[in-house]
């Protein structure tokens, strides 16, 4: 599924689609540059999921807990050195909890993922623009 983004709004309910259609358990890869729009998109995830907290980038604490009807538990693989380092603060534990994990820079924990990970991919296409590309979500 591709969606044409033309602001940071569209990206929120984008993001709140795809929320709609995830279930416990599910595990969520996001790819973009910084700035692309990746922590927008998964607020949205949130208010799909029915979470109303605010979501944050969890960029200093690696992980951000949301709960609600389905838990959200939002990664930041950004300072990550390697994919080794989630086993450390209970990736594991998490993918066991039903909640949806939203996973941020996930190039550098590829290999940790399940073979049925959804996969976002936000590009920018100008100041405010993104394509945003959606895989392996169930219809």
């Amino acid at each position: 599924m591709t969606i044409c983004s033309e602001c940071e709004r569209d990206t929120v309910l984008a993001g709140e689609g795809l929320g709609k259609k995830l279930r416990p358990g599910d595990v969520v890869a996001f790819y973009g540059d910084l700035g692309a729009g990746k922590t927008a998109f998964i607020r949205g995830v949130a208010k799909g999921l029915g979470i109303e907290a605010r979501v944050s980038s969890p960029t200093f604490t690696i992980v951000n807990e949301y709960m609600g009807p389905v838990p959200l538990f939002h990664f930041d693989m950004y300072r990550l050195g390697s994919s080794d380092e989630l086993f450390e603060i209970g990736w594991e534990d998490y993918l066991e909890r039903g909640g949806v994990c939203c996973v941020e820079w996930s190039e550098r924990a590829e290999d940790m993922f399940p073979e049925n990970t959804v996969r976002v991919r936000i590009e920018k296409t100008g100041e405010s623009g993104r394509l945003i590309r959606i895989e392996g979500v169930r219809e």
